[in-house]
C-alpha cells in the first residue's frame, strides 16, 4: 500500500511538472511573409551580412581617406645612448671617447597624396634637442621650422588612379551583395518553412491515417467475426493499422526536428514552439524575359563583379608594363633649419636647406623576367575576358530558364490544389464503398496512397512556386510584387 502511495504522488508531480513545462512554451503561428521578416531580423545568416558589409563600408572609407590631407604627429621621448665612439681630432687623428647623450624630438607633418600624378606633397616642422652629459654646452636645440617636400615616382604607373577607379566598384558591389545575402536569408527561410510545413501534413495525413485504419480494421473484425470477409483481408487491414502507427511515430519525430531547425534558424530557444500557416493561393505573376533580364544586369553584384575583375586584370598589366623598364623617383624638398643653445635662438638665425633627388632603376639584365612577367599579366588579363564572356553567356541562359521554369509554377499550384482535392473526394468514396462491401481492402489501399501523394504534392508545388520566385528576386534584386527594385537604407545598417 505504501509503495502504490508513493507511485501516485509521483505520478501527481510529474503530471504537474509536464503541465508547468508545456504552459511555458510560447506557440507562435507564422506565415511566410512572417517566417522571412523574422529571417531578416534576428538570423544570424542576416546578422553576419550586415557585418560584412560594415566591413565593406569602413575599407571604403579608408580609400577615401588616402585623397585626403592626413596631420601626424611623431616624436622621440627620448633616445638615450652610453657608448664608446670613435671621434675625428682637430689634428686629422682618431680618438675613442666615452660619451652619453640623450635625443628629444617632435615632429608635426601634413601630407596630400595627389590622384592625378600618384605622386605626394608634404609640409613639415621639427625640432630637436641633444643632452650632451658632462660637456660644455650641455644642450642644443635644432629646428626645421618649415619644410616643404614633393615625392613623384616616375615609371608611369599610377596607383592611386586605378584604386580610384576600382574601390568605387567595390563598395557597389558591397551594397548590391548585401541586397543579394538577404534574399539568400529568403530563399533558407523558404525551404526551412516548406520542411516544417511538410512535416505538418505529414503528421496531419498520419493522424487521419491512423485514426481511419484503426476504425476500418475494428470493423474488419466486426465483419471477420459474421463470415464477410477473409482473413487475409482481416490481416492486410492490421498490418495497414500498424503500418500507420509507425508512420505516425515517424511523423512526430520528423515534425520536431523540422520545428528545432526553423526555430535555431530564427533566433527561437527552445520555450518557442512554431506553427505554420500555409498559404492556399499564390500571386499571379507572369515575368517577361527582356525586362527580367535588365534588371538582373543592371542589379546583380555578379555583374559588378565582372566588371572589377577586368579593372584589375589591367591594373595587373600596368603594372607589370610599369616594372619591366624604367624606374625612378622624384623627391624635392625645400625649408629652413636653424640651431642654438635655446629655443628662441634655434628659431632665430635660420638658413635655407634644400634636397633635390631623382632615383632611378634600369634593368641591364634580368635574364628576361621583367618581360616574362608583362606577358605573364597580358595572359592573365586575356582568361579574364573569356571567362568574363562565358559568364555572361552562362547568367543570361539561367535567367532565361529560371524565368521559363517560374512561369509554369502557378499553373502547377492550380494543378495540384485540383488533384489533392480530387484525391481526397475519391478517397472517401472510396471508404464509403468499402464499409458497404462493394471494395476489397486493396483498392482502399490505393485510394489512401493517392491521397496522401496528392497532398504532398500540393505543397511541393508550393514550395517550388516560392523557391523559383526567390531565386529570381535574388538574381535581379527587384520585387516582383510591387513592382520596384530592392532597397535598403544602408546608414541604418552602421548603427
Amino acid at each position: 500500500m505504501f509503495r502504490k502511495v508513493i507511485i501516485g504522488l509521483c505520478l501527481v508531480l510529474g503530471i504537474q511538472v509536464s503541465a508547468q513545462s508545456q504552459s511555458d512554451i510560447e506557440v507562435k503561428k507564422l506565415t511566410l511573409p512572417e517566417v522571412i521578416k523574422l529571417a531578416h531580423e534576428q538570423s544570424l545568416m542576416a546578422l553576419m551580412s550586415r557585418h560584412q558589409f560594415r566591413s565593406s563600408y569602413w575599407e571604403y572609407r579608408s580609400h577615401q581617406a588616402n585623397y585626403r590631407p592626413g596631420l601626424t604627429l611623431e616624436g622621440t621621448l627620448p633616445a638615450l645612448t652610453n657608448a664608446t665612439e670613435s671621434v675625428i681630432q682637430p689634428d686629422g687623428t682618431e680618438e675613442f671617447v666615452q660619451r652619453s647623450n640623450m635625443k628629444t624630438s617632435v615632429e608635426m607633418q601634413l601630407n596630400q597624396n595627389i590622384a592625378l600624378t600618384g605622386g605626394r606633397v608634404f609640409v613639415s616642422s621639427q625640432l630637436q634637442r641633444n643632452d650632451n652629459f658632462g660637456e660644455d654646452p650641455p644642450n642644443t636645440y635644432l629646428s626645421y621650422p618649415v619644410t616643404i617636400g614633393f615625392m613623384q615616382p616616375i615609371n608611369g604607373y599610377n596607383e592611386f588612379k586605378w584604386a580610384r577607379k576600382i574601390e568605387p566598384i567595390k563598395f557597389e558591389q558591397a551594397k548590391l551583395q548585401y541586397l543579394n545575402t538577404m534574399e539568400r536569408v529568403s530563399q533558407q527561410s523558404v525551404r526551412y518553412f516548406f520542411d516544417l510545413a511538410l512535416a505538418q501534413i505529414n503528421l496531419e495525413i498520419a493522424e487521419k491515417n491512423m485514426a481511419n485504419s484503426d476504425t476500418l480494421y475494428q470493423i474488419a473484425t466486426g465483419r471477420y467475426q459474421l463470415g464477410t470477409i477473409a482473413e487475409n483481408d482481416l490481416l492486410q487491414m492490421e498490418l495497414s493499422r500498424l503500418n500507420s502507427e509507425t508512420s505516425l511515430n515517424e511523423a512526430i519525430i520528423d515534425l520536431e526536428l523540422r520545428k528545432s531547425r526553423l526555430r535555431s534558424f530564427l533566433g527561437f530557444n527552445s520555450k518557442v514552439s512554431l506553427e505554420l500557416v500555409l498559404p492556399r493561393e499564390v500571386p499571379m505573376i507572369e515575368m517577361d524575359y527582356e525586362r527580367t533580364l535588365a534588371e538582373a544586369r543592371e542589379n546583380n553584384p555578379d555583374i559588378l563583379n565582372m566588371r572589377r575583375q577586368l579593372l584589375e586584370a589591367e591594373q595587373a598589366v600596368a603594372e607589370a608594363r610599369s616594372r619591366k623598364g624604367f624606374r625612378g623617383d622624384l623627391f624635392a624638398q625645400f625649408g629652413l633649419s636653424g640651431n642654438d643653445y635655446d629655443i628662441p635662438g634655434a628659431y632665430g638665425n635660420l638658413d635655407r636647406q634644400q634636397r633635390v633627388e631623382v632615383g632611378i632603376q634600369v634593368p641591364i639584365l634580368d635574364w628576361g623576367m621583367g618581360k616574362g612577367l608583362y606577358r605573364m599579366a597580358q595572359s592573365a588579363e586575356e582568361v579574364v575576358k573569356m571567362d568574363v564572356s562565358q559568364s555572361m553567356i552562362d547568367f543570361d541562359e539561367n535567367i532565361f530558364l529560371q524565368v521559363m521554369q517560374f512561369n509554369l509554377q502557378d499553373n502547377q499550384v492550380a494543378i495540384a490544389s485540383k488533384a489533392d482535392t480530387i484525391a481526397d473526394l475519391r478517397y472517401e468514396v472510396t471508404k464509403q464503398r468499402f464499409l458497404i462491401g462493394k471494395i476489397d481492402v486493396l483498392d482502399l489501399n490505393v485510394a489512401v496512397e493517392e491521397k496522401d501523394v496528392a497532398r504532398r504534392g500540393f505543397v511541393e508545388a508550393l514550395r517550388n512556386y516560392w523557391n523559383y520566385y526567390y531565386d529570381l528576386r535574388g538574381l535581379t534584386l527587384f520585387d516582383w510584387q510591387k513592382g520596384i527594385k530592392l532597397s535598403e537604407d544602408f546608414d541604418d545598417l552602421l548603427d
